[in-house]
């Protein structure tokens, strides 16, 4: 069967899309999500509603291209709503320290050290809040798996794509979720 919506079949089994990600989120990601739910919410669904409507207004939708890029604007602000709504009940607050914070553990702030010298500070975070320009990683990627629980001057050797990487943990911190 052909069609514009088929895909190559993956196993599901071994389909990473497919892994179960955990529902942790630290207070601040937390916070984050719930402003652009409300965002998207209050302001941007509304806005696009209006527009939609001003364009029915004119006339013939056939080809009315404000009325049909407005309209699909407004389904993906909806379907993000939806979904947004959904994860933020799944989603578990991490909004305390753990009790050991010489050990790496979710929210931790980690340096590393390569077999070349050079430094690397990564911070692990819920899979909603990474963000690679930050080196904020998912506490479900291959390297946070390794750090969990390890403490300061530990080694961890990580497969990468390009071959096996050894680190040394040279720093470990916390933020205080409770300081604002």
């Amino acid at each position: 069967m052909k069609g514009r919506n088929m895909t190559r079949w993956r196993d599901p089994a071994k389909d990473p899309r497919q892994e179960p990600k955990s529902n942790l989120i630290t207070a601040e990601g937390f916070a984050r999500l719930k402003g652009i739910h409300e965002h998207l919410s209050r302001v941007k669904r509304p806005q696009l509603s209006t527009k939609v409507g001003e364009a029915a207004a004119l006339g013939d939708r056939s080809e009315n291209a404000d009325y049909t890029y407005n309209k699909k604007e407004l389904n993906r602000v909806i379907a993000r709503i939806r979904y947004l709504g959904k994860r933020l009940d799944e989603l578990q607050v991490v909004d305390r320290l753990p009790a050991d914070t010489g050990r790496v553990y979710f929210g931790a702030f980690v340096t590393l050290e390569d077999e070349e010298g050079e430094e690397l500070g990564i911070r692990i975070v819920g899979h909603d809040e990474t963000d690679t320009g930050k080196h904020w990683i998912s506490v479900d990627a291959p390297l946070a798996k390794a750090l969990l629980g390890k403490a300061l001057d530990d080694e961890v050797t990580v497969a990468a794509p390009g071959g096996e990487t050894t680190y040394i943990i040279t720093d470990i911190a916390y933020r205080d979720p409770s300081a604002k």
